[in-house]
């Protein structure tokens, strides 16, 4: 199995729905009735049985579910060197629906990579049950988020300029994902809900160059961060980026095409994009070839069949969209997913565990007709 082939034909994003019995653990674990090794027992039996399922279903490659997680985000941040929590946070923007985050971070000093971050156990166990011939994927959100949402508003404690904060953020990242190879990872993807914050505001923002100014830089830096760390890393690491407008309890933040930051996007050499495609907030396909850029060696995971909702999508209609799709981009170089994990936060979607695995059966059916491989 060799780097240029991750992405997969049918591929998955990340996140999985909690089964009851871990977040239970979880509640027990708060109240102090349980231990941390008796949580991490019932953590590592459901890890187990959902890697087993994955595998079962042909993907090639699988993840942990983000069982060790409260969030697809916070939890990474907050493992860092240099990042303490915030909890019962406010936000700028709520959820569709009105629903908030609850939590965030903040900075309480220099941001460095941590020996000890708890994801690195958390990928050696999944590394240790994978079946043979599949690998373990690991996810880890975009630095460019520790720049947003009021994050790193009190740089000023800790640094002299804001670009210092940025070369240590990309300085830690590089450390922390050579930490990851060298216990084995292979495929890690990068999260990244930033770019569509920025499609949202950039699209708002349009005809106003002032308002628009501070969305333009953090688009800037973002590439400059992502590029920094992309260019330090091991040759045979196969990197991809999901690019997400928000998945919370079958909701979202953000809307508009990738048009507004496909410039930013387009020369970052990854493996691969996830790109969120599951209905009309998402925009055209007019983007795709701005995005995969003639990189050969690039894929474009469309991200057609929705993990929000339990309807499944007609296989029919999603290879239609496929063939649209290969307009722009050879269908050599386009894969397929569901738009998002099922779970960015414990809460999850608003659907049930079954219907999960019949969205992602789906793909794998619909791929292999499509690919035959």
């Amino acid at each position: 199995m060799t780097n240029s082939t991750i992405p997969f034909r049918a591929d998955l994003v990340g996140s999985l729905l909690r089964p009851a019995d871990l977040k239970q653990a979880h509640v027990d674990l708060a109240a102090g009735t349980i231990t941390q090794a008796q949580e991490l027992t019932v953590q590592h039996q459901e890890i187990a049985r959902i890697v087993a399922e994955q595998a079962k279903l042909g993907f090639k490659a699988v993840t942990d579910g983000e069982f060790s997680r409260q969030y697809w985000h916070l939890d990474f941040l907050w493992g860092l060197t240099g990042v303490a929590e915030v909890r019962h946070a406010q936000y700028d923007k709520n959820f569709a629906g009105d629903i908030a985050p609850a939590d965030n971070v903040r900075l309480n000093g220099r941001v460095a990579y941590n020996p000890d971050h708890p994801f690195f156990a958390a990928f050696s166990y999944l590394n240790s049950v994978v079946p043979e011939g599949v690998l373990a994927k690991q996810t880890i959100p975009s630095p460019a988020l520790l720049f947003r949402d009021h994050r790193s508003d009190n740089w000023a404690d800790y640094y002299d300029s804001i670009d210092e904060l940025e070369q240590d953020v990309i300085t830690a990242y590089v450390q922390t994902i050579q930490r990851f190879y060298d216990l084995g990872c292979r495929y890690l993807q990068i999260d990244d809900t930033n770019w569509a914050f920025l499609i949202h505001n950039l699209r708002r923002t349009a005809d106003d160059a002032e308002a628009a100014k501070p969305y333009v830089e953090l688009a800037e830096r973002s590439h400059r961060l992502l590029a920094g760390i992309l260019s330090q890393l091991p040759k045979d690491l196969a990197v991809t980026s999901h690019i997400c407008r928000g998945n919370f309890q079958s909701t979202y933040l953000f809307t508009g095409g990738y048009e507004y930051v496909a410039d930013y996007i387009k020369d970052l050499p990854y493996a691969g994009l996830f790109l969120e495609y599951d209905n009309a907030r998402s925009g055209s396909f007019a983007p795709l070839k701005t995005l995969w850029n003639g990189d050969a060696n690039k894929t474009l995971v469309l991200g057609l069949i929705t993990s929000k909702f339990a309807a499944l999508e007609d296989p029919a209609a999603i290879k239609a969209r496929l063939k649209a799709a290969a307009e722009s981009v050879p269908l050599a170089n386009l894969a397929l997913s569901t738009q998002c994990g099922f779970a960015s936060t414990e809460e999850g979607n608003k659907v049930t565990e079954a219907e999960q695995w019949a969205k992602l059966k789906l793909v794998q059916d619909i791929a292999a007709s499509v690919w035959g491989d």
